[in-house]
């Protein structure tokens, strides 16, 4: 909560440490959710301000300035990060100076700062579109007592979810349009709150997957948390324990499902091999490529073909 003071007061009346005001304006601009969202900016916010104390001797969001940012751009970059992480810290910068300041913020250009483009275009066959290696990987999760993380990652692999809109779907809706439409619409934890409808054929993989949600969900609830358990709880708790685990297993984490199954799908729709498995290149013809990227924009909750790159490689 903002301290009296306001704009006058230490970091804005956010608080007087930096990186706890910046999580502090950030659980504002976001209104107390999209807790992934929360954690990911808090976190790269907590690095620049460890930077900026030790290095700038900045302890207050007013010292911060765009000339401050560029010089913790050329450091990180000096640290040899990829251009994605740089750019999503500086973009996190942006995003709590723009709400702190309200709207009085001269954003920084992440991309310009970075020195160059950001990959966006998959280049590694997700080790999820092996069945078996997800298998494997589920059975290993379950023996380790994270059952609810191994039903998140078939819902993932099935569905193409996300991992908070897998533990916060309403199971048995899901249920029951299974099994009258054969086809399901994820619309809950959605990203940004997306409400378009989204509707996801049930194969016989989404089938066992469902059930295997429903199974491992815990007694009152209506979806894989329980009633008296939070997603940032869970987010913290039961689901980085499973993301390491799979690492160790040989999945890169939950969203290697999610390009699994994206892959898979460009397959269905094209009857070709979505270009990162088939070696970086196109084999469908142009106008198959884009009818099937459209298709799976929409599966995943993104609804830009250009974002599909990310999961199944080059449309070239």
């Amino acid at each position: 909560m903002r301290d009296q003071g306001g704009h006058q007061a230490r970091n804005q009346g956010w608080g007087r440490d930096l990186a706890y005001a910046g999580k502090q304006i950030l659980q504002a601009r976001f209104g107390g959710g999209h807790f992934a969202s929360v954690a990911s900016h808090a976190e790269r916010w907590r690095c620049f301000a460890t930077w900026a104390k030790a290095e700038a001797g900045v302890r207050d969001l007013r010292q911060v300035t765009p000339e401050l940012v560029g010089q913790y751009a050329e450091v990180i970059k000096g640290q040899g990060r990829a251009v994605s992480t740089i750019q999503n810290r500086l973009s996190s910068i942006n995003v709590i100076l723009s709400y702190a300041r309200e709207g009085r913020w001269n954003p920084v250009s992440p991309r310009a700062l970075a020195g160059a483009a950001r990959s966006a275009v998959r280049t590694e066959v997700p080790a999820a579109l092996d069945l078996d290696a997800v298998a494997t990987a589920q059975t290993a999760l379950r023996d380790a007592g994270l059952v609810r993380a191994a039903a998140v990652l078939g819902l993932a692999r099935a569905f193409g979810m996300r991992s908070e809109e897998a533990v916060k779907a309403n199971l048995d809706r899901l249920a029951k349009e299974a099994e009258r439409q054969q086809a399901i619409n994820i619309l809950d934890g959605t990203k940004g709150g997306r409400t378009l409808p989204r509707w996801v054929a049930v194969t016989a993989l989404g089938r066992q997957a469902l059930d295997a949600a429903l199974a491992a969900r815990p007694p009152g609830s209506a979806n894989l948390l329980r009633v008296d358990e939070t997603y940032q709880g869970w987010r913290q708790g039961e689901l980085r324990a499973g993301r390491r685990l799979l690492k160790a297993v040989g999945l890169r984490g939950y969203h290697d499902a999610r390009a699994a199954f994206a892959c898979e799908r460009y397959h269905a729709l094209s009857s070709h091999p979505a270009p990162v498995v088939a070696g970086g290149q196109r084999a469908a013809d142009r106008e198959a490529d884009s009818k099937a990227r459209e298709v799976i924009a929409v599966e995943l909750g993104h609804g830009r073909t250009d974002v599909v790159a990310a999961y199944i490689g080059s449309a070239r």
